[in-house]
């Protein structure tokens, strides 16, 4: 059961005017995930003149790096003033990408519109995972993948991204998380399972080392019991 007071969603709206700014720890480490996500996700796919879709972009630090690889990028996330955000600074940096107000469990695209979509720090946090899957798996075209990572549900998962992240080191605000809602792999390959997505690699995610301004960096890990991230594809229509 969701807990109101947790999963605080109005976040992202309230500091949406720093997004940009590196002025807000917690926001830099959330653009801090991003190079080691990246790295491994381009292990899987080639971005240049893909279509994208990414599902729960925020402020758009993912989003534009993907633009940046030469793909045709379209962010989507309920936050409004984050969306602004966003919409802001890709004009300022001269990218063009489309951002759109909305969630997950009801994408306003056609069917197999995306080679890829991408969905980070997301998962956890929706509120009917199966309806977002099915959606991303309906928007998807025909062997297009699908990028993703979230918080696995276990008592160290826990104890590193409530207890220490959130209360202990400040590294993202309190009630950012609700571990209730945090997802098991295999419950992530069952919701697959349903819609048609096939399962590639998973791998783990996690702090790699520490930047000059003492912020911590991030990469893949081999081990899945904390953060993990994967790819999946659409499988081909029949006939």
């Amino acid at each position: 059961m969701n807990n109101p007071a947790r999963n605080n969603l109005e976040l992202y709206d309230e500091v949406a005017e720093d997004w940009w700014s590196d002025d807000v720890r917690w926001i830099r480490t959330l653009k801090n995930l991003v190079p080691g996500r990246l790295g491994w996700f381009e292990k899987h796919i080639d971005w240049n003149s893909k279509t994208v879709l990414d599902v729960g972009c925020a402020g758009g630090f993912m989003t534009e790096a993907i633009a940046q690889k030469g793909a045709n990028v379209t962010g989507i996330d309920p936050a409004q003033d984050a969306i602004a955000a966003a919409r802001s600074h890709a004009e300022q940096s001269g990218l063009s990408v489309r951002y759109d107000v909305g969630v997950g469990e009801q994408l306003p695209y056609p069917d197999d519109s995306f080679d890829a979509v991408v969905c980070v720090d997301v998962l956890e946090h929706v509120s009917d995972l199966q309806k977002v899957i099915s959606e991303i798996a309906r928007v998807l075209k025909p062997g297009g993948m699908f990028l993703f990572d979230t918080i696995n549900r276990n008592p160290i998962a826990r104890l590193a991204t409530i207890t220490i992240a959130e209360d202990v080191l400040g590294l993202l605000p309190q009630g950012t998380h609700d571990p209730e809602m945090y997802i098991r792999p295999k419950e992530l390959l069952s919701a697959f399972s349903k819609v048609g997505l096939a399962p590639g690699p998973m791998t783990g995610l996690g702090p790699r080392g520490i930047n000059r301004r003492g912020d911590l960096t991030f990469g893949a890990l081999p081990f899945k019991a904390i953060l993990y991230m994967g790819v999946a594809v659409k499988k081909a229509n029949d006939g």
